[in-house]
């Protein structure tokens, strides 16, 4: 029988000691795994959401059959895992900064790792997704300067709140602007937040992008049985 609590993985990190566990949610009688980074909850597979909205929203106002797509953050794999769902994306780049989150994924401790790393058209790339959105050869070290359809972050709480320091100037306008540059005409930026819509975040992007707007995300938390609301942002480049 399965202990109800396990430590799957441990280890210490430039950001904080990472872990993954697994639990027994005995009322619904499934597995969760849950990704913790200090005292920071990360990921956990019981809501997943807004990590699938994120991805299908993002796409879903993307023309043609030869997307490229790069995720930022791989955590459980919900959101990349949606992304290739769509027969429409021909590439996706996903970048994580944690090398034991993609350790989990290629070696099989996490139930999505296996089928993203099998997939050939995904690709997990170790880095610094804010240092990488803010240097001159963006997201692919192997094709510098590349362009995308869709730019999909789901690292850090809110616009407002971040796992590190650094990562804030990302979601100013000079950040803004450089990750408008860094996708393909019509393209569009989708960020993740765990909280209501925030209008003057939502002002801020309406500055660097033709459109912009705030989808609010409600699931039902069966621990709190109530529902629960989060939050997509979606801006997109013009057309030209």
């Amino acid at each position: 029988m399965r202990r109800a609590f396990e430590i799957l993985d441990d280890r210490p990190t430039p950001m904080g000691e990472l872990v993954l566990r697994r639990r027994r949610q005995l009322s619904l009688g499934v597995d969760v795994y849950e990704i913790k980074l200090g005292e920071d909850f990360l990921m956990s597979s019981l809501f997943t959401a807004s990590e699938v909205a994120l991805a299908r929203l993002g796409l879903a106002t993307l023309d043609g059959s030869d997307l490229e797509v790069v995720v930022g953050g791989l955590g459980l794999g919900y959101s990349a895992r949606e992304v290739l769902a769509h027969e429409t994306v021909s590439t996706l780049l996903v970048v994580e900064a944690l090398a034991p989150v993609i350790d989990w994924h290629t070696g099989g401790l996490l139930p999505l790792g296996p089928a993203l790393a099998a997939d050939p058209r995904c690709r997990l790339v170790q880095g610094d997704f804010f240092a990488l959105a803010a240097s001159a050869a963006g997201f692919d070290p192997q094709s510098p300067g590349r362009r995308f359809d869709a730019i999909l972050v789901d690292i850090d709480h809110a616009p407002d709140q971040w796992l590190a320091p650094h990562h804030q100037p990302f979601y100013q306008p000079q950040g803004l602007r450089r990750a408008a540059a860094r996708l393909r005409p019509g393209g569009v930026l989708g960020l993740w937040s765990d909280g209501l819509p925030d209008e003057r975040f939502t002002a801020r992007l309406a500055e660097v992008f033709a459109t912009a707007r705030a989808e609010p995300i409600t699931f039902y938390n069966p621990l709190q049985d109530r529902e629960a609301t989060q939050t997509v942002y979606l801006a997109q480049v013009g057309a030209d």
